[in-house]
């Protein structure tokens, strides 16, 4: 299959985005720069938690929209980084010869030797990529190369996930065990307390997120994501052409495994703390949820997606504690059965007649 030379770049991208026109899109990150004057305090961190946790739903986009691979165990790869980035504040919190408070709680009288190397800042801020990243790497690599996809991949990073967190809860005197870590005063020696620290790390956030949503975008158009979406459409006759998909498959699970990492230190800056409630089995399952109710296929979807499942935890949870996870799993289903292309299939069904044929289809008992 060939192309034209003049084909335009949104052409590749039919499917991906919202198609928005620019100037919307530039209108609501204009909005987005503007939030610190627009929302309390309070709201400014939700929002600035759920931008961070964007940036992991469209990593998911690239692994399982565009490669066709779920991973139910993305919480481990954004704990990674949330714990990356704790373990540096924890560290620099400390006089020499210092422990952290849980550590001094445990009976222990050394620092663990790997934590030593969070005490740089340039090693906690390139773990915070790295260490998911290149963990991302060896497992997907391990994985894929044996030809495991499907619901047994999906399985595999399930209990992956179960087993990290279950590690963390397990080792106590250096992970906090179930309590993880809290209680950061500074970070590269910003004061976290401070106004001035939560507007700029919210920019900081907001402008991660445009430019991961513009690489990627740019990546999806590229030959790579093309092939990218033929594997997920036909692995066996892209083979038949010559084609290995295996590398393809793994910088995919790769980058995603990257994007978890940052948004979990985003988020754990944001946050105040990082523990194993954020990165077991349930956590790794609505973070496909996100993805999925904003649509698997779009990036844009993926944002508002993940900022309307979370503002709305937010609010059913204050008010209805008990009731969220069955909100959560009847938006799942309805998402599944009505609605597979989630938000962003909705805005591009004309006139909602995509919407309203699946409806028919179900009352009238036809089959597609």
């Amino acid at each position: 299959m060939s192309m034209r030379k003049d084909t335009p770049l949104s052409r590749p991208l039919a499917g991906i985005t919202l198609g928005r026109p620019l100037t919307l899109s530039l209108a609501v990150v204009v909005l987005g720069a503007l939030a610190p004057w627009l929302v309390s305090a309070y709201e400014l961190n939700l929002l600035a938690r759920f931008l961070a946790m964007a940036l992991l739903a469209m990593g998911l986009v690239l692994v399982w929209g565009q490669g066709g691979v779920l991973s139910l165990g993305q919480g481990v790869f954004f704990g990674l980084g949330g714990y990356a980035i704790a373990m540096h504040m924890k560290l620099a919190a400390l006089g020499d010869g210092e422990l952290p408070d849980f550590m001094v709680w445990s009976g222990l009288d050394a620092l663990p030797w790997w934590w030593v190397p969070f005490k740089s800042p340039a090693v906690a801020l390139l773990g915070v990529v790295l260490v998911p990243g290149v963990l991302a790497a060896l497992f997907s690599w391990a994985v894929f190369r044996r030809r495991v996809g499907g619901v047994y991949f999906a399985l595999i990073t399930q209990a992956l996930a179960l087993a990290f967190a279950t590690l963390l809860i397990s080792q106590q005197p250096s992970t906090g065990g179930f309590n993880g870590l809290t209680d950061f005063q500074t970070v590269m020696g910003m004061d976290l307390g401070t106004p001035g620290a939560a507007r700029g790390l919210y920019w900081l956030t907001l402008a991660l997120v445009v430019a991961v949503f513009l690489g990627l975008r740019v990546l999806m158009a590229s030959r790579y994501g093309t092939l990218l979406r033929a594997i997920r459409d036909g692995e066996n006759r892209i083979r038949f052409l010559g084609y290995d998909p295996t590398p393809f498959k793994v910088v995919a699970f790769t980058i995603g495994g990257a994007l978890a990492g940052l948004a979990g230190a985003l988020f754990t800056l944001h946050a105040g703390v990082v523990s194993p409630a954020l990165v077991g089995v349930v956590p790794s399952i609505e973070m496909v949820i996100w993805v999925a109710v904003g649509g698997r296929n779009s990036l844009a979807g993926a944002i508002a997606g993940t900022l309307a499942v979370n503002l709305a935890k937010d609010g059913v949870s204050s008010a209805f504690p008990d009731l969220w996870l069955y909100a959560l799993g009847l938006v799942f289903v309805l998402v599944v059965t009505l609605l597979p292309g989630g938000l962003a299939g909705l805005v591009t069904d004309a006139g909602g007649t995509g919407l309203g044929k699946r409806l028919q289809s179900l009352v009238v008992g036809e089959t597609k």
